[in-house]
C-alpha cells in the first residue's frame, strides 16, 4: 500500500529515485495551499487530483478478509489474525507519520549518478557527466515531507507483510514488515525485527513459539506444539466447520454467474461460469457473508420476435396465456433453427419478426405468453443441468427484469453529458478506450433505432444491486464470465463509477475465465465442428466412468445396483467439476476425459478414493461392519508421536488460511491444491504411523481423530466445490 501511495504522491518526475522499501503512506494530495514558497519546477509534486491516489491506496488495502476482532478460543487461528498482530503492533510501536515524513524525506534525496564513458575508442576522455536533475531547497522538502505525514493514514493489513513460510524449516508464517520499514525509523532492520518480536510476543505467546529473527531482519512464526494438538482436537468436535470462524466483516455479495440464453441450449462455454460462480458463492457464503446468486438469462432481445412468430404459425396455443402452460415445444434447439432458417431465407417472415419484436416490447398480451412459454420451457431443460451438476439457490435475473430501468439510465447518463450522440446512436466515450486507430471507442448505451445494448442493461443492474433501495443493496458484486468480455466490463464499472451509479463503498469484479479446449489445443468441439453440448459432455463422462467400474466387476456385463450407479454418477460429474476448477481460472485448457477421470494425480477420483480410503481404516480400526455408513468416533486428545503427524496437523490447521486466500483473490484451484497436499500428507502419516496397530490405544485414539479431520477436511471443500463424496468407492 505504502509503495503505491508513495509514488503518486511525490510525483513521476522523481520516481527514479524510488527505493523498493519505502514506507510512505499519504492518502490524498497535498492542498494546494501547501505549494506556497516551493519552486514551481517541484510544485507539480504536491498538488493534483486528490482522488486519484486515494483510489490508488483504497484500492492497495481493500480486503475481505475472514476477520474477526476476538478469536474464539475453540476457533482456529491462521495468517489473518497474524497480520492483524502484526498491524497492532505497527501502530502502538511506531508513529505513521513519522514514518511518512522520512519515506518523503529519503525519496527526494538525489540518487548518486554513476560516471559513463564514451565508447571503447574514446575510454581515456574524460568521464561524462549526466545532467543533474533541479534540487530542491530543504525549506521545500521540508513542506513535501509535512504534507506526507499529514496525509499519513494508521498502519493497515499490506504493511505487516505476513506470508505463509517459504519452506517447511521457517515455519509457519514469516514477517517481513521490518526490513521496509527499519530505514523510515531510524534502526537497523534486525533492531527494527526485534521491536516487532517484543510487541508481538504477549499477543501470539500462546499460539506460537519464540519468533526467530533470520537473516538482516525476516522474522519467522511458528505454531506451538500444544496449539496444534488443541486446534486439530477441535476440529474434530466440529465436523461441520472444523473450527473455522465465521467472519467479522459480513457482507452482501451478489454472484452473477451461469447466464445461458433463452431457447438456445446450454454448451460447454457455460460450464466454466456455472461451476465456478458455485464454488466462489459456496466459499463466501460458508465464511459468514450473505451470498445472492443471480442467474443473467438472455431472456430479451431481438430473437424473439422471430420465435414468437415462429410460435404463433407452429404452436398457436403457445399464445394463448390459459393454454401457453400446457404446449410441449420439443426440442427448443430444433425450434431455434427452423425459425432461424425461416428468417434467413423468407422475407414476409422477416418482416413479421421485427413486428413481433416491437410487440413485445409494448406488452402485446399473445407475444408475452408465447415468450413465457419459451421461457419455462428453458428452464426445464437448464434445471436439468443444475441438477447434475448439484447446483442451489441460483435465482434467475433475467435481462428482461431491467426493462423499466433502461430509461433512467439513458436519462441519468444525458443529464451528466456522459452520453452523446454518435453516428446516429447514443454513446459513452471513456479516457483510455481507443480503436486499434486511435479514435476513441463508444461504449454504446443505445442504438440508432432506439433499442437498448447490453451496456445499458449492465448499468442498470449494478444501479438496482447496489444503489436502489429495493434491490440487493450489495457491498460486492462478482460478475463470473469469459475472460473475453473483460473490456466490456471494465468499461461499464468505469462509467458506472464516473456517473455517481456506485456507492463508494461498493467493489464491482468481474473474475474472467479462459477457454475449455480439445486435446489438440483447438477449439473442443464434436467432430462435425458444432460446439459441445454440456448435456452430451457429462452424460459422456458419467458413460465412461460406468465401463470403468463394470471393467472391474466379476460380470461386466451385468446391470449396476443403483447405489453403484450413484457412485458412478459422482465420479463422472465430479469428475468434469474437478478438471475444470482444479485449473487456474484464467487460463485456457484441454479437456481431456482420460485425464480427468485418473485415480492418479490432482483429480476428482483420486480425491474420492482418498476419503473412501479413510473410511475404510476407520472401519477397520473400530471394528465396523464394511457396507455400512461409517461412524466416526469420538474425538481424542491428541498425541504427536511422528513428524509425520506434526506436519499433516501443521497442514490442517492453515484451513481458515486457503478459504482466506479464495475468498479474496477468487481463484478457486486452491481450494484442489491445498486437497491434493492434505490428501499426500495423509498418505506419509498413514505410511509412519500405524493407526490400527498403535503403540497404546490413547495414541490409536489421536492417530483415529487426525483421520476424522482429515475426512472431514476433504468432505467440506469437495462440497464447496459441489462435489459428493463417498464412503466406498
Amino acid at each position: 500500500m505504502f509503495q503505491s501511495a508513495a509514488r503518486a504522491f511525490i510525483g513521476p518526475n522523481l520516481r527514479r529515485q524510488a527505493r523498493a522499501t519505502l514506507a510512505t503512506r499519504a492518502t490524498s494530495f497535498v492542498p494546494s495551499t501547501t505549494t506556497q514558497n516551493v519552486s514551481p519546477q517541484f510544485s507539480h509534486i504536491i498538488s493534483g487530483s486528490t482522488s486519484s491516489i486515494v483510489q490508488k491506496v483504497n484500492a492497495s488495502s481493500k480486503l475481505y478478509m475472514s476477520t474477526t476482532a476476538e478469536v474464539a478460543s475453540d476457533s482456529l487461528v491462521g495468517i489473518d489474525f497474524i497480520k492483524e498482530s502484526v498491524v497492532k503492533v505497527l501502530n502502538d510501536s511506531f508513529d505513521p507519520k513519522e514514518v511518512a515524513r522520512a519515506a518523503a524525506l529519503a525519496k527526494l534525496e538525489p540518487k548518486k549518478k554513476k560516471k559513463k564513458k564514451k565508447k571503447k575508442q574514446q575510454e581515456d576522455a574524460a568521464p561524462v557527466e549526466e545532467n543533474e536533475e533541479p534540487q530542491m531547497s530543504q525549506e521545500e522538502k521540508d513542506k513535501i515531507a509535512d504534507a506526507a505525514a499529514e496525509a499519513a493514514t494508521p498502519f493497515g493489513i499490506n504493511d505487516a507483510m505476513v506470508t505463509p513460510a517459504t519452506r517447511l524449516d521457517f515455519g509457519d508464517y514469516q514477517c517481513n514488515a521490518a526490513m521496509g520499514l527499519a530505514k523510515n525509523v531510524g534502526m537497523s532492520p534486525r533492531d527494527c525485527a526485534t521491536k516487532i518480536v517484543d510487541g508481538l510476543r504477549p499477543i501470539i505467546g500462546d499460539i506460537m513459539e519464540e519468533p526467530e529473527i533470520a537473516g538482516p531482519g525476516f522474522i519467522n512464526l511458528r505454531f506451538k506444539k500444544e496449539y496444534l494438538e488443541k486446534s486439530v482436537q477441535g476440529m474434530a468436535k466440529d465436523p461441520e466447520r472444523l473450527s473455522v470462524p465465521v467472519v467479522g466483516n459480513k457482507k452482501k455479495i451478489v454472484v452473477d454467474f451461469s447466464s445461458p440464453n433463452i431457447a438456445k441450449e446450454m454448451h460447454v462455454g457455460h460450464l466454466r461460469s456455472t461451476i465456478i460462480g458455485d464454488t466462489l458463492s459456496n466459499v463466501l457464503e460458508f465464511s459468514g457473508h450473505d451470498v445472492v446468486r443471480l442467474n443473467h438469462v438472455g431472456d430479451w432481445g431481438t430473437q424473439f420476435g422471430m420465435l414468437v412468430e415462429h410460435l404463433r404459425d407452429e404452436f398457436p396455443a403457445a399464445l394463448n396465456k390459459e393454454t401457453s402452460q400446457n404446449v410441449d415445444l420439443g426440442d427448443l434447439v430444433t425450434l431455434y433453427k427452423a425459425a432461424k432458417q425461416r428468417f434467413d431465407k423468407d422475407d414476409d417472415f422477416k418482416v413479421r419478426s421485427r413486428e413481433g419484436v416491437v410487440k413485445l416490447q409494448a406488452g402485446d398480451a399473445e407475444a408475452l405468453a408465447a415468450w413465457e412459454s419459451l421461457c419455462a420451457a428453458s428452464r426445464v431443460e437448464y434445471q436439468k443441468i443444475y441438477d447434475a451438476l448439484n447446483i442451489k439457490g441460483l435465482e434467475e435475473r433475467g435481462e428482461s427484469f431491467y426493462n423499466p430501468f433502461l430509461n433512467g439510465v439513458i436519462d441519468d447518463l444525458e443529464k451528466q453529458e456522459l452520453a452523446v450522440e454518435s453516428d446516429g446512436a447514443t454513446a459513452v466515450f471513456l479516457d483510455g478506450y481507443t480503436n486499434r486507430d486511435g479514435s476513441p471507442l463508444p461504449m454504446l448505451v443505445r442504438k440508432s433505432d432506439g433499442g437498448f445494448n447490453y451496456a445499458t442493461t449492465d448499468l442498470a443492474a449494478i444501479r438496482h444491486r447496489t444503489e436502489f433501495d429495493d434491490g440487493e443493496k450489495a457491498d460486492r458484486v462478482l460478475y463470473v464470465t469469459d475472460a473475453g468480455q473483460s473490456q466490456h466490463f471494465e468499461m461499464v464499472f468505469a462509467a458506472a463509477k464516473k456517473a455517481g451509479f456506485l456507492p463508494e463503498t461498493v467493489s464491482l469484479e468481474h473474475v474472467p475465465f479462459g477457454l475449455v479446449q480439445g486435446e489438440d489445443g483447438k477449439k473442443f468441439a464434436t467432430r462435425s465442428g458444432d460446439t459441445v453440448k454440456l448435456r452430451d459432455l457429462l452424460d459422456e463422462a458419467v458413460r465412461i466412468a460406468g465401463e470403468d467400474v463394470r471393467s472391474r466387476r466379476e460380470d461386466p456385463e451385468a446391470e449396476l445396483p443403483d447405489d453403484v450407479k450413484e457412485v458412478v454418477k459422482t465420479v463422472g460429474i465430479g469428475a468434469v467439476k474437478y478438471a475444470d476448477l482444479s485449473m487456474n481460472r484464467e487460463s485456457n485448457y484441454k479437456f481431456s476425459y482420460e485425464r480427468m477421470l485418473s485415480l492418479n494425480g490432482n483429480t476428482a477420483p483420486y480425491m474420492l478414493y482418498a476419503y473412501a480410503r479413510i473410511c475404510g481404516i476407520v472401519r477397520k480400526a473400530t471394528g465396523q461392519e464394511e457396507g455400512q455408513s461409517v461412524q466416526w468416533p469420538e474425538p481424542a486428545d491428541i498425541v504427536i508421536t511422528d513428524e509425520a503427524e506434526t506436519q499433516l496437523i501443521r497442514n490442517l490447521v492453515k484451513l481458515p488460511d486457503v478459504l482466506s486466500e479464495v475468498e479474496n483473490d477468487l481463484y478457486p484451484n486452491r481450494l484442489c491444491d491445498y486437497l491434493f497436499e492434505t490428501s499426500q500428507m495423509f498418505n506419509k502419516f498413514y505410511e509412519a504411523c500405524s493407526v490400527n496397530n498403535a503403540e497404546t490405544e490413547e495414541i490409536k485414539a489421536s492417530r483415529l481423530s487426525l483421520c476424522t479431520v482429515t475426512a472431514g477436511t476433504i468432505r467440506l471443500l469437495m462440497g464447496l466445490l459441489g462435489i459428493k463424496v463417498v464412503e466406498r468407492l
